[in-house]
Parts: structure tokens; sequence; C-alpha cells
């Protein structure tokens, strides 16, 4: 067990810059330790640093190492980019654990939550992994990859599973698996928004997200297959830039992006939604009880899995990005949709750990 004297209540909230789903699960946490009287201090980098900036104007908010995330173009080149890509990825987790153990003692934090980055963790306080990746999907090397990502979870104090434990699931096999080092905490599926009963205003919402250059190329895609659409398509590009920009093509309408309350607002007007099938993405829609048609990031396994799992549970409709055209949107009258989750996080035990009433084991 660790003591600590610090009185102070700032936590560190540093999801990692893949896309934008990582840093938007993290809002209804960060709203909740707000609430319960700690001071989160946000930390990321690029447009994940974005996005929580202008959700949280004034809170503190500071800039980590960028792993410097990309996609191959060509889906079939992923692992050998992520094996080329390897030598940096670990040069900045040093330089990321180095910059947060400065933080941890410059700003007094009673303790740290981390989605998904490695070096975010110090052993003089708490800290927390939130994965919903027990078992990281890689192909024939999926053992491995696992292996190798519950090696870095175990050196946490605790693992958060945005899920739920038992049946039915969000996330599958993915964060659920036998003899873990480290018992994972399923805390419930997270989502910033609330379903609200309104009319509908679009007949397609498109939302895009993750990493480039494959955002950019099924944006491409998309504007044109949705340029002979006989309907109203409102369409979020994703894109996290100073101002806010609204364009419009047609019967369409283009945002660079959206604040939580203006998307929370789209969604719930529109009548089906068409996305990468991230699991942030999932857990919204679920939340929102929505009807979709989810096209998979070529060559991000999970994301393959997940849109897999939901399609053979007849609940969303998918295809691979090459494949998709205007007709597949009539495929999501035969699905159920989402909407079977019960969504309840215990917030103030979760938080428990930080005011020292949780058990605490330290790491190097």
């Amino acid at each position: 067990m660790v003591t600590r004297q610090n009185t102070q209540k700032r936590i560190l909230v540093a999801p990692l810059n893949w896309g934008l789903g990582h840093a938007t699960r993290c809002i209804p946490i960060v709203n909740e330790l707000l609430s319960q009287g700690f001071e989160p201090i946000l930390a990321s980098d690029g447009i994940a640093l974005d996005l929580l900036k202008k959700e949280f104007p004034l809170l503190k908010a500071i800039e980590l190492p960028s792993y410097n995330i990309t996609y191959p173009k060509k889906a079939n080149h992923f692992k050998l980019k992520f094996l080329k890509d390897a030598p940096h990825i670990l040069s900045t987790i040093k330089k990321e654990k180095e910059l947060v153990a400065t933080i941890t003692r410059s700003e007094q934090l009673v303790g740290i939550i981390s989605d998904n980055r490695f070096g975010v963790r110090h052993h003089s306080v708490p800290s927390v992994f939130i994965t919903h990746q027990l078992r990281v999907m890689s192909g024939s090397t999926t053992w491995l990859s696992s292996k190798l990502h519950q090696r870095i979870i175990s050196k946490f104090d605790e693992c958060w599973v945005p899920d739920i434990k038992g049946q039915p699931n969000l996330s599958g096999r993915l964060g659920h698996v036998d003899n873990f080092k480290i018992k994972p905490k399923y805390i419930g599926p997270l989502s910033r928004f609330v379903r609200k009963d309104v009319a509908l205003r679009y007949d397609v919402l498109i939302l895009l997200s993750g990493p480039e250059p494959q955002r950019t190329i099924l944006e491409e895609k998309l504007l044109i297959e949705f340029d002979k659409f006989n309907g109203t398509v409102c369409f979020v590009r994703g894109k996290i830039e100073s101002e806010e920009v609204i364009n419009y093509k047609g019967h369409i309408t283009i945002h660079n992006f959206l604040k939580s309350a203006d998307l929370e607002r789209i969604i719930n007007a529109s009548a089906v939604v068409l996305s990468r099938s991230g699991y942030t993405t999932i857990m919204d829609l679920a939340k929102l009880q929505k009807k979709a048609f989810f096209i998979p990031t070529p060559g991000q396994f999970e994301q393959e899995y997940l849109s897999e799992k939901l399609m053979s549970a007849n609940l969303v409709p998918s295809c691979k990005q090459e494949r998709f055209s205007i007709d597949h949107l009539s495929l999501i009258n035969d699905f159920k949709g989402l909407g079977h989750i019960r969504f309840q996080s215990d917030f103030s035990r979760l938080f428990d750990l930080f005011q020292g009433k949780g058990e605490l084991t330290a790491h190097t």
C-alpha cells in the first residue's frame, strides 16, 4: 500500500490521439471528475488534444509526444508499417513517461487516467488504463499482440473496460478474456451523449474520423456516392480546425467538425448514421439507439471484428470500403439497430481510488 499526504485533487486525463474516439469517450469522465470536485488536467496531442481544448476551454491542457500513427493506403501493408514505426513508438513511450513524471511532481497529481497511452503512468500515484481491447486483434499474430498489450496494462494499477462484463455486451472477445493478470473493472459503456426524441432533419448522417490517409480516402469516396443520393445528408468530416465551418453541396450539408452539444443534436435528428465501426462510435450510437451502416477502416482488425460481430447479431450491416455503394444503405431496414445495452457507471466508486480508498500496488 502506498500512502501520500497530497491533499490536492488534480487528475491527469490523457487519451491516445488515434482518430477522435479515445478523446470523445474521455469527455464524460472529465465531466464526472469536475462534478465530484476533482481538477482534471488534459493531456494528449494532435486533433485529440484540440478536441478536448474546445470542449473544456477553461481546463489546463498539456501537449504530449506524438505517436504519429497513420495508416498505409493499402490495408495489407498495415503490419509492415507498424513494425517500421515500432522504434518511434517505443521512443515516444519513453519520452511520455519522462514528461508524465515531471507533470506528476509539478502539478501534484493524485491520479492518472490513461486511455491507451502506454507511457502515461507513475508509480507514486494511482494510474488507470482505459481500454476495450484486452485482446488485440492482428490476424495470425493476435496471440502475440494481445500478450504484449496485456503486459503493458499490467504495469498500471487498474484497468477500466468501458463495457458490460456479461451478456449482451458491445466489445465481445476484444474486452473479455480469461486469466488476466489485473482483474479488469467493467465500468459500463461510455458516451458523452443523451438520447432525445426530436423531429428528424436528415435522412443520413455521415460521421468520419480516424487516422489519415484512410479518413480522406473514405471522405472522397462518400462525397461522390452521396452526390446521387435522393435525400437530405449531413456530412461531418471529423477535421478539428480553428473554426467550425459549414459548406453546402446541393442536398449535402458539410461540417468540418462539431462540438458535443451540436453533434448530439444532429445525431438525434438523423434517421440513420454511416460511419466507421470504431468502438466509441458504437457506444455513442447504442446510447442514442440509432440504426447505422458501418465501413471499417481497411487493415484495422478491431473495427473489422466489431462490424462482423454486429452484423452477425443482425444489429448493423457493414461492408468493406472498396465495395461500398449508395445501394448498400437499403440493407439498414433489415437490421435491428443499436440500443440494447444498459449504460450505467458508478463513477463515485471508481474515483475512490484517487481519494486513497482503493488498493494501490506501486509499479516501476
